[in-house]
């Protein structure tokens, strides 16, 4: 038998006045308390996004968003933001969402993620899917520790050395490997010459980066190589200047004493006065 709050709430649901009111089952009255308790204490799902509470799932697709949504509830397993217009992650987008198993967000414009940006999803992350983007470089600092299946593909990458770190970082989706092609690579040696467009987009362009590696590429060897010539190019600038200096301050000095050989010359000789002449004779 319901008593105190839960018999008033009873009385009270079933219309009729205190004396004439239908007393309630004591289960539906507990059953009635908790509904009211899980109201107030339940959290609150993101705006323009649907949450499925039983399997922890934020279903934020087709939502016209434009940046990641703040509120997402932190039991969150499973997060949707698939086709959008996203253009970037900032570095405390997923802070709080150390549940997280499942993140989509392929066919957005994401452009450049935040260092660290995915540093904060936990351990439990099982799949990341950036496919569909307009990534163009990445590092291995914007993803952090992840050991999640990843997808990258269909992004206009632009293939280095630092992309290349990535690429044998992460744990990349087996199916969609061979999709990360490369859009634009680093210039190796001799590549191009000197009246070649600037927005050349190199000789790897439009090939797939992991077939590309398989076969035994290496983007940061030839980076290395640019620098390292790029690093001989500077110090022999600087040798010439040094040597043009020296040649320059030689010329001048030798110019100086010319001209100071001349002016010596050109003052007269000092020549003995008479006295001079007869005390000497005197002496010998």
């Amino acid at each position: 038998m319901c008593t105190g709050w839960g018999e008033e709430r009873c009385t009270s649901i079933s219309g009729g006045r205190r004396g004439r009111g239908v007393v309630l089952h004591p289960w539906l009255c507990v059953s009635l308390l908790f509904s009211a308790l899980w109201g107030q204490v339940s959290p609150q799902c993101p705006a323009s996004c649907q949450c499925a509470w039983d399997t922890a799932t934020v279903q934020c697709s087709d939502a016209g968003l434009r940046d990641i949504p703040e509120g997402i509830p932190p039991e969150t397993v499973s997060l949707h933001l698939e086709r959008n217009y996203i253009r970037s992650i900032p570095e405390t987008a997923f802070r709080d969402l150390l549940h997280l198993r499942d993140l989509y967000l392929s066919h957005n414009r994401i452009d450049s993620l935040a260092s660290g940006a995915l540093r904060h999803l936990g351990p439990e992350l099982r799949l990341l899917d950036l496919s569909h983007n307009q990534l163009r470089q990445a590092n291995r600092e914007e993803f952090g520790s992840t050991r999640a299946k990843t997808r990258l593909f269909h992004n206009p990458w632009h293939c280095d050395c630092t992309l290349q770190e990535l690429m044998e970082t992460l744990n990349l989706e087996p199916e969609t490997v061979n999709g990360i092609m490369c859009e634009s690579s680093v210039r190796g040696m001799g590549e191009g010459s000197r009246w070649e467009d600037p927005g050349s987009q190199g000789e790897h362009a439009g090939q797939s980066l992991v077939k590309l590696l398989d076969s035994g590429v290496n983007f940061c060897s030839l980076q290395r190589k640019t620098t390292d010539v790029a690093m001989l190019v500077t110090m022999f600038v600087w040798f010439f200047m040094v040597i043009v200096y020296v040649v320059y301050y030689v010329r001048q000095n030798q110019a100086e004493a010319r001209r100071h050989l001349e002016y010596l010359k050109s003052l007269p000789s000092p020549r003995k006065t008479p006295t001079e002449t007869d005390t000497l004779s005197t002496g010998f």
